[in-house]
């Protein structure tokens, strides 16, 4: 009997034991390098993304080209349903006012489109402060406002895979590559354009304060053509869980991209941390 005894206070000290690391594992966070991501074209959630992660971007822009002013907005939505993946839906529209004397028609006012995206951080590296993840965008881009029913409602579809690779140095500096190729076919022919994207940011985090001015440089190659657009910008916290971009538009040929302002509002709710300590 004091042997049986003895085995179930064995056992019984055996498996409270798993129990408790089992509970001290789910509390665990994954780790996670703070990284800057751009303004204008930005991550569809940070790199290391964990559970439950949700954010809200509300964007704004214009853009005056030769003969006439260009309105967008943006409403966009990510969330992270697991460690590390992220997801993000976003939904843009684009007006033209005219200035009075342009000789061709305005293009139509429009819903841009429907974008859907994803992204997995495969590598995260505390020592290196390095981050890398793979992506993959696809939006549905839609006809003008006056040509429903009298054309295809969906004019074209682009998709987009990329790569994003991440440091942070020392002295607050954070840099991001985020590159990849694009094909967009359009849905009324069998014409298929590819163009590659390479964008590139530096960013100095202002010490003792949750401001961030940077430049982003947004390059994209075609056949025929060539666009590198400088973008300026700063970051601003108005509360925990309220930011603020601006972002300037400046084209190194105007033959192809005009100036251009874009601002975006960042709502990202308070993630709930049930433990400080992190493992990878």
């Amino acid at each position: 009997m004091g042997k049986f005894l003895v085995s179930i206070v064995v056992i019984t000290s055996i498996l409270h034991s798993l129990k408790i690391n089992a509970q001290t594992s789910d509390t665990l966070l994954p780790a996670k390098i703070k990284h800057i991501e751009p303004l204008f074209v930005d991550l569809i959630r940070d790199l290391g993304a964990r559970k439950g992660e949700k954010e809200w971007n509300i964007g704004f822009g214009s853009a005056h080209l030769n003969n006439h002013i260009e309105l967008t907005t943006l409403v966009e939505y990510e969330f992270a349903p697991i460690n590390r993946l992220g997801f993000e839906v976003e939904i843009p529209f684009t007006f033209s006012i005219g200035s009075g004397n342009q000789k061709e028609p305005l293009p139509g006012n429009r819903l841009d489109g429907l974008k859907l995206a994803t992204q997995y951080t495969f590598l995260v590296a505390p020592r290196l402060n390095t981050s890398a993840a793979v992506g993959y965008l696809n939006e549905f881009e839609l006809t003008s406002f006056n040509k429903y029913g009298k054309e295809s409602f969906v004019r074209a579809n682009l998709m987009h895979p990329f790569l994003v690779v991440a440091k942070s140095w020392k002295n607050n500096i954070h840099t991001m590559l985020i590159t990849g190729p694009e094909w967009e076919k359009e849905m009324r022919s069998t014409k298929t354009d590819f163009f590659y994207h390479l964008n590139a940011s530096i960013h100095y985090a202002i010490p003792t304060t949750n401001s961030v001015i940077g430049l982003e440089i947004n390059s994209l190659f075609a056949q025929d053509f060539a666009s590198i657009v400088l973008r300026p910008q700063m970051r601003l916290t108005v509360s925990k869980t309220s930011k603020v971009g601006l972002v300037a538009g400046i084209p190194t040929n105007v033959k192809y991209d005009s100036y251009s302002f874009f601002v975006r509002w960042i709502y990202e709710p308070l993630l709930i941390k049930r433990d400080k300590r992190f493992k990878n």
